[in-house]
């Protein structure tokens, strides 16, 4: 595992770059899912459901904030049909169970084959896992989505453990799910990457003590590990 690498991203300063991780201490790795291994697109949910208000409302949900019925959903204190009751109320939506559904997955993309193989391969040299903010409904879709490219029985078989955030009820940049991670697998922090694109979990992972690498785009996790996989 003594690999060293540079990442430059944005402005480089006079020591080093921007966008720096030194693998040689790295010895577990935690990876977000949307815009890390999935590729995603908030708005075009947005847009989707946006089609199916009656009354011109606006839907509150992105990367950085969202209403308190997404977050209902995603620490699962809400059911699938429940969210799907909620969204009805809260935006006056005239739509269907699956039609709910198909514009609730629009946002998620595709999973570049690239990133299924980087992360067969880093799971040979480093203990990896996978915390998510997500919900049931994503879930059955992504799991669908990687059973019919990559002939995988669910996306969990790539890494030692999944954490996803309807499932353990709690959601990131909560302190306590990287404490959850560290204490259940043993991990020391200081030992740990954890890689995300959204910013307010990175911070959060900074404050507990991880390893961080911010995924600004257009940076990916293969151009990441080229080195350490080479």
């Amino acid at each position: 595992m003594g690999v060293q690498f540079y990442i430059f991203v944005g402005t480089i300063s006079n020591t080093r770059p921007k966008n720096f991780v030194d693998l040689t201490s790295v010895k577990n790795i935690i990876f977000d899912l949307g815009g890390v291994i999935i590729n995603i697109d908030y708005f075009k949910s947005i847009r989707e459901l946006e089609q199916y208000c009656t009354a011109g409302h606006t839907i509150e949900y992105s990367q950085r904030a969202q209403s308190h019925l997404f977050d209902l959903f995603e620490t699962g204190n809400s059911s699938p049909g429940e969210f799907r009751q909620h969204l009805r109320e809260a935006y006056h939506l005239d739509a269907t169970d699956e039609q709910i559904d198909d514009a609730w997955n629009a946002m998620l993309l595709d999973i570049p084959a690239e990133r299924i193989e980087l992360l067969r391969e880093l799971g040979k040299k480093y203990r990896i896992f996978l915390l998510s903010n997500t919900n049931a409904i994503h879930m059955k879709r992504f799991n669908e989505m990687v059973a019919h490219s990559f002939t995988m029985p669910s996306l969990d078989s790539l890494f030692e453990q999944a954490y996803y955030s309807h499932l353990i009820g709690q959601r990131k940049p909560d302190a306590i799910v990287f404490e959850q991670i560290l204490e259940q697998n043993e991990l020391k922090r200081e030992e740990t990457l954890f890689i995300d694109d959204s910013i307010q979990h990175i911070e959060s992972a900074r404050k507990v003590g991880l390893q961080t690498l911010f995924l600004e785009p257009p940076l990916t996790i293969n151009q990441v590990f080229e080195d350490a996989v080479s």
